[in-house]
């Protein structure tokens, strides 16, 4: 069996009892679009969608949770970890992630020719990298 994709990108669910500085880190610094807001079923918290290229990231905003993943991006434990926005300005979008006061955790650097990466953490301590190719 092969999946037939029929969308070209995937939908990133990033759960939250930090709702407001989430939304305002991936709308407000990172710019992505805000394409509007959902009550999650059972009327428990709320989903902001926010469109980044093809794919959707859903920030969850629950009022409690019973556990939080560890810190520590690729390091920090087994399983999702981090996810990859591929940019056209790498410099300017980690300058201004710093001037919001959030943490750069990897300064710009390059991977390979042509391919820089930087990576960022949203006020979660979730990881994001930035990737610009030549």
């Amino acid at each position: 069996m092969t999946l037939q994709i029929t969308k070209p990108g995937i939908d990133l669910g990033i759960v939250t009892t930090n709702g407001d500085a989430l939304l305002a880190f991936y709308r407000d610094v990172l710019g992505l679009d805000h394409q509007g807001d959902m009550p999650m079923p059972g009327g428990a918290g709320t989903m902001h969608r926010l469109l980044c290229g093809g794919s959707l990231i859903k920030l969850v905003a629950m009022p409690s949770l019973p556990t939080t993943a560890p810190p520590g991006g690729i390091q920090g434990a087994a399983g999702y970890r981090y996810f990859t926005i591929s940019v056209a300005n790498l410099s300017q979008a980690v300058q201004a992630v710093a001037d919001a006061g959030h943490k750069v955790v990897l300064r710009e650097r390059e991977l390979r020719p042509g391919v820089k990466i930087a990576i960022v953490a949203d006020p979660d301590g979730n990881w994001v990298e930035l990737l610009q190719t030549a």
